[in-house]
């Protein structure tokens, strides 16, 4: 299995879109726990330029998939770090020894259990925001933040697609255009505070972003 670009071009007759599970359950096997192309490695920058310190600190990395986020943790000193991710196939892939098989929308996790969450690349693939920030906030402890990255709905509003190549050929992988009001309005209602953003773009191509990273805290204490 060979890596295509994440990002196309709508074309007449493009790639099959596939759900999320169909896809990576194709992909897992290839799927490395670090980031494998550019857009990646500008996406871990900005996610770890907005990262609080993670020494000594409980992270649920969600939607962990092979785990890159919680091998970020432990480099990190966490005191200890969750894998959750909804395809059992990449789960299956993934370094960390806690491991949970589950949605993003309900997390069968005690409330106010960890300081940080961190959910990269992921939520895109949900059609709706809701559910997935009040699970996030629910878990958070207070003064507890959440990273989450997407992809940048300018890109999409410019005709690309997220997309994996294969032996058997090039698929999408279903992805919803989420904007920023989006983020912050299924955030604000449940009860989470933006607190940082970054846009980073791949500036080799043409400075526009590729990737947006939100950092959002549930009120209460410092961490």
């Amino acid at each position: 299995m060979r890596f295509g670009r994440w990002l196309r071009r709508l074309r007449r007759g493009g790639p099959k879109t596939m759900t999320s599970l169909e896809a990576y359950r194709l992909w897992a096997e290839a799927y490395p726990p670090a980031p494998h192309n550019r857009l990646m490695e500008v996406e871990q920058a900005a996610m770890l330029r907005l990262m609080p310190s993670l020494k000594g600190k409980l992270v649920l990395d969600l939607a962990s998939g092979t785990g890159r986020y919680g091998l970020v943790a432990w480099k990190h000193q966490a005191r200890g770090a969750l894998a959750l991710d909804n395809s059992p196939d990449m789960l299956a892939r993934n370094p960390l020894t806690r491991r949970v098989l589950a949605s993003a929308e309900r997390l069968p996790l005690r409330g106010a259990s960890f300081d940080v969450v961190v959910c990269a690349l992921a939520l895109g693939h949900l059609p709706d925001l809701k559910d997935a920030l009040h699970e996030i906030a629910r878990v958070l402890k207070p003064g507890g933040a959440a990273l989450i990255s997407d992809l940048h709905p300018l890109m999409f509003c410019r005709g690309a697609q997220r997309t994996f190549t294969t032996a058997a050929g090039t698929f999408a992988v279903e992805h919803y255009n989420h904007l920023f009001s989006d983020y912050h309005s299924a955030a604000c209602s449940a009860g989470l505070v933006l607190d940082a953003v970054a846009e980073p773009s791949l500036e080799e191509r043409d400075n526009l972003p590729v990737v947006i990273v939100y950092r959002f805290v549930r009120p209460g204490s410092v961490i």
